[in-house]
């Protein structure tokens, strides 16, 4: 007996048709896909940093001071910015000074000149002035004659005539008072008592190798 091979061919191919025929299963969905709202996702090679994470600078350690830290402290003092003591002195007018007993005549001698003719005018002036003989004190005065309030003395008879003005109380009493050995001397002449009487010299020829010295200031 002949059997048909139709049913047979049908029978065995009919398995093939429907997995040809049947829907493909999507594929495994990737966890690690990006979100289409955020673009394509970008590889990060390895050995770089993720962008979250804090990159040091280049050369700087974790003690470094960059732009934003704090500046120094403005009240530190700087190097060679301190004032010194002798640039203050420095700065002070030298006021008139001593020399002491027995180096007036030197100090004298050093910033003057002849100090021999300041001490003669010196002792003739306080004797004159502490006897009250007014012509003798006229004969150490040189004119015009600077006296208080910045006021001048054109000559002997203005000065004669203001004695008691001029000669205080005050001014005889410092003139008395004061020694040659303690007197004070500067540039502008040699001091009796606290400024109430100076006395300096002047040249009486052009090479001022002579000159004479007088009181030149009571006040």
């Amino acid at each position: 007996m002949r059997l048909s091979r139709t049913p047979l061919l049908l029978a065995l191919a009919s398995p093939l048709w429907l997995a040809a025929c049947s829907p493909s299963s999507p594929p495994p969905a990737d966890t690690a896909a990006a979100d289409p709202a955020q673009g394509p996702a970008t590889a990060i090679p390895e050995g770089r940093p993720t962008p979250g994470d804090t990159v040091p600078s280049s050369g700087l350690s974790p003690d470094a001071v960059t732009a934003g830290s704090p500046a120094p402290d403005a009240d530190a003092p700087s190097a060679g910015g301190a004032t010194t003591p002798a640039a203050d002195a420095a700065a002070t007018p030298a006021a008139p000074t001593s020399a002491g007993t027995g180096d007036v005549r030197q100090r004298i001698d050093q910033v003057l000149g002849d100090a021999a003719q300041y001490e003669a005018v010196f002792n003739a002036f306080q004797k004159a002035v502490n006897g009250g003989d007014r012509a003798a004190v006229v004969e150490e005065v040189r004119f015009p004659l600077n006296i208080a309030n910045g006021a001048r003395i054109t000559g002997p008879g203005e000065f004669q005539r203001n004695y008691e003005r001029i000669l205080t109380p005050a001014v005889r009493k410092a003139i008395a008072a004061q020694k040659f050995d303690d007197v004070m001397v500067n540039q502008q002449g040699v001091m009796i008592g606290d400024g109430q009487v100076w006395l300096n010299g002047a040249c009486l020829d052009q090479a001022c190798s002579r000159t004479e010295v007088k009181v030149v200031t009571i006040q």
